[in-house]
């Protein structure tokens, strides 16, 4: 999961001025960034129509002046402005929808009604208004338009990984299930992990589609605004949302599969028979159903906003964010269980067969913790809400990294690298990088 970005979407909106009424919104084409945030749009927008609403009631019922020239009252998506005398100066407080309003609720929008009874314009052309006294802080605004940056360069970085992923991934599928040699209780949980993750960043690149389909469309009048943010329109990206969460579940729980295999050959006697696949597809696709449906039952009835992305409770999200640490956690003590064996089994044959195996452990220690996923146990700790400011952007920036190129490592390390796919591929043997994961 990326982290919560805060008001950008609606800066960039509120901050385009002199919009002419047919922009609406105040050029709301510009929220074309993909943020996590739709319950501040949503909010925004709701304030804002209340407003609206408000003003056309007084534009309706308020009377009209007596004598003298003036400028009429009118609406225009900013701003109520009453009936100004001509040659007179306006000042009304700054509207109360702005996201930012506790913090310049003291200040005022001005507009000025020149001597012929008409609103005075810029040189562009538009009606001329000053709203210094109510936009954010230029501190806050630049702090906002970086962090759009740092999300921008994250998602691209995401993406690349991904897509370098999915592309070797599907090669990797490719090669182990064309091989009938190659057919086995481990090379079939294998597969099944590569198969996870390439339905993992399918998810992540469809569920980011349907993220700037949602957000990211055109608006033309006020209907499209209140189409967006509506249930119908979100349908899509709940689903891709959904799915996504349901693909890292089932990623993880090959991870746990693959320790488990790894785990019976070399220390128990469990699930070693080629006969006893199923219950490594049970726990691989089954046990993410378990969690995922309560998450989008409590989704549905508690926190049916926008495209799920928001979690304003985060009790709801430990339904998804529980079974990962679990399963991360149980591989970590499988990890060093493992690591104990071949360990012992290095030093046993220190004076014979492997002198060098201080080297070899650290070799059998790299190619182990990308099968078992041991990189979430760093910031098992280091949850959502109590990360902030820099610690936060780390923890996100090398999640995201590992957690997008991590399916290019595991295709190269368990089948390019792999001594069987050299044999029955290639013709020839690849030289062993790794201990026991043959």
């Amino acid at each position: 999961m990326l982290p919560k970005v805060s008001l950008v979407k609606v800066v960039v909106f509120l901050r385009c001025r002199g919009c002419p009424p047919s922009a609406l919104m105040f050029c709301f084409t510009s929220l074309s960034l993909q943020t996590a945030n739709g319950k501040v749009l949503e909010q925004t927008y709701l304030k804002w129509v209340q407003y609206k609403q408000d003003c056309v009631e007084i534009i309706k019922h308020e009377p009209l002046p007596q004598e003298g020239l003036f400028c009429n009252r009118t609406f225009d998506s900013y701003a109520c402005w009453p009936d100004t005398p001509a040659g007179s100066m306006v000042n009304l407080s700054c509207p109360f929808y702005l996201p930012w309003f506790d913090k310049v609720s003291q200040g005022f929008v001005r507009r000025r009604c020149g001597s012929n009874g008409l609103w005075e314009t810029d040189e562009s052309g538009h009606v001329w208004r000053d709203i210094s006294e109510c936009e954010e802080e230029t501190e806050v605004v630049s702090q906002e338009l970086w962090l759009k940056r740092l999300m921008v360069g994250f998602r691209t970085l995401y993406t690349v990984g991904y897509s370098l992923s999915l592309s070797t991934l599907i090669m990797a599928l490719i090669i182990i299930l064309s091989f009938r040699k190659l057919h086995c209780t481990r090379n079939y949980i294998h597969a099944n992990l590569f198969l996870s993750f390439i339905l993992r960043a399918v998810a992540v690149i469809v569920k980011d589609a349907m993220l700037d389909r949602h957000l990211g469309r055109e608006i033309a009048k006020h209907s499209d605004v209140a189409e967006m943010l509506s249930h119908q329109a979100a349908i899509g990206c709940r689903i891709a949302q959904v799915m996504m969460q349901y693909c890292v579940l089932a990623n993880h729980y090959w991870f746990f599969g693959e320790a488990i295999y790894l785990y019976s050959v070399l220390i128990s006697c469990v699930f070693t028979d080629n006969n006893k696949y199923l219950p490594y597809l049970c726990l691989g696709w089954g046990t993410p159903l378990v969690f995922v449906v309560p998450w989008v039952v409590m989704k549905v009835l508690k926190e049916n906003k926008e495209c799920w992305a928001v979690n304003e409770n985060m009790n709801y999200w430990w339904i998804i964010r529980l079974p990962v640490l679990a399963a991360s956690l149980i591989n970590f003590l499988i990890f060093m269980k493992i690591l104990g064996v071949i360990f012992s089994k290095l030093r046993g044959n220190i004076h014979s067969r492997y002198p060098d195996y201080k080297l070899r452990l650290a070799k059998a220690t790299l190619t182990l913790i990308p099968l078992f996923g041991i990189h979430e146990v760093i910031f098992i700790f280091a949850t959502d809400e109590q990360t902030t400011g820099v610690l936060r952007y780390i923890k996100v920036f090398f999640t995201l990294f590992i957690s997008s190129f991590q399916g290019l490592l595991v295709a190269v390390l368990y089948c390019y690298a792999n001594k069987e796919v050299g044999e029955f591929c290639f013709g020839f043997h690849l030289k062993k990088t790794a201990i026991f994961v043959q």
